[in-house]
């Protein structure tokens, strides 16, 4: 296990219970006409970004999926312009035209969730060949579901990742459904990660992808084998979404026993515990974390109300690349 200093480990809590606040936070908005169109809640994997994301660098690059929040928080984004952004306001972190499916922070290495299933693989090819052609040292990661390593995408993105030993993690979070297809629909297959060996590439495995330290260390593993040079991985980590698939979704093809079971697994509480027991925080510090982001999340909404519409003369603005 890794040993991390103590500002990391509550930078850790910080973020997920930012992911958790901000969401939560949403869910209410989004009724209220805060964010126009459907949103995809990643409440309850938590630990699934943070742990993935913690131990890359700014430099480095992500690329998430439709569920993105958790992945952008986690990579540093500007609380108040994501919100502004969510909002569809000209202080957004994109200047209010990609909203909830579209978030993006380039100075911190997010270039971007997708609102395609799958959307996000080639890109990370590309992004990732980029890396080895510049030998910057710098390497990518591909979040996606459990659903969208079906698409033709993840094959053929794979593949070739493999077969020109691109610097590229292919990081599945498997929450068990694709919208209302429970997995075993889909897929014959108990494991995920074990697809790896149709390319060539090892497949690594988390079994709780709500202990954010067991992500963080076995991504460790991950990332430290493929900045070596040694071509892309796979990681599968397994965990729930609390939610439906978005807030269109009410989620009556699941159980009220089967969600339980999951939020009694919840990922922040099983790290408050982590931290207490082994005295790397006390509950006065992490409540204090708590309170900060709360108040944090309430200075990002009214930013983001009292800021500006985008102005009609910009819509054709920043469609090529400068």
């Amino acid at each position: 296990m890794v040993t991390l200093a103590k500002e990391d480990y509550l930078d850790m809590f910080l973020k997920m219970q930012r992911i958790r606040d901000i969401d939560m936070k949403l869910n209410k908005l989004v009724r209220r006409g805060f964010v126009q169109g459907m949103t995809h809640f990643s409440v309850g994997e938590e630990a699934a970004s943070v742990g993935a994301i913690a131990g890359l660098t700014d430099q480095d690059i992500i690329f998430s999926n439709h569920r993105g929040h958790g992945q952008t928080v986690a990579k540093g984004i500007n609380i108040p312009a994501m919100f502004a952004e969510l909002a569809g306001k000209a202080t957004g972190s994109s200047k209010g035209r990609g909203g909830s499916m579209h978030l993006a922070n380039l100075e911190k290495g997010n270039y971007g969730t997708n609102g395609i299933v799958g959307g996000g693989y080639a890109l990370a090819v590309g992004a990732a060949l980029t890396q080895q052609y510049h030998n910057t040292g710098n390497i990518v990661v591909a979040f996606s579901g459990d659903s969208a390593t079906n698409e033709g995408s993840f094959h053929e993105s794979v593949n070739l990742a493999a077969v020109w030993n691109l610097p590229v993690i292919f990081f599945i979070i498997n929450n068990r459904y694709g919208i209302s297809t429970d997995i075993s629909y889909s897929t014959k297959i108990p494991h995920l990660y074990t697809r790896s060996d149709a390319y060539g590439i090892p497949g690594y495995y988390v079994e709780d992808g709500n202990d954010v330290i067991a992500v963080y260390d076995k991504m460790q593993e991950v990332i430290d084998h493929v900045r070596s040079g040694n071509g892309p991985a796979l990681i599968e980590v397994e965990s729930y979404r609390w939610f439906g698939h978005s807030t269109a979704d009410a989620g009556v093809y699941r159980s009220k026993e089967e969600v339980d079971s999951w939020k009694a697994k919840d990922p922040l509480k099983k790290y408050r515990t982590y931290l207490t027991e082994n005295n790397l925080a006390s509950n006065e510090e992490l409540d204090a974390i708590e309170k900060e982001v709360a108040e944090e999340i309430e200075d990002a909404v009214k930013f983001a109300q009292d800021s500006p519409d985008p102005d009609l003369s910009v819509a054709f603005e920043d469609v090529w690349v400068d």
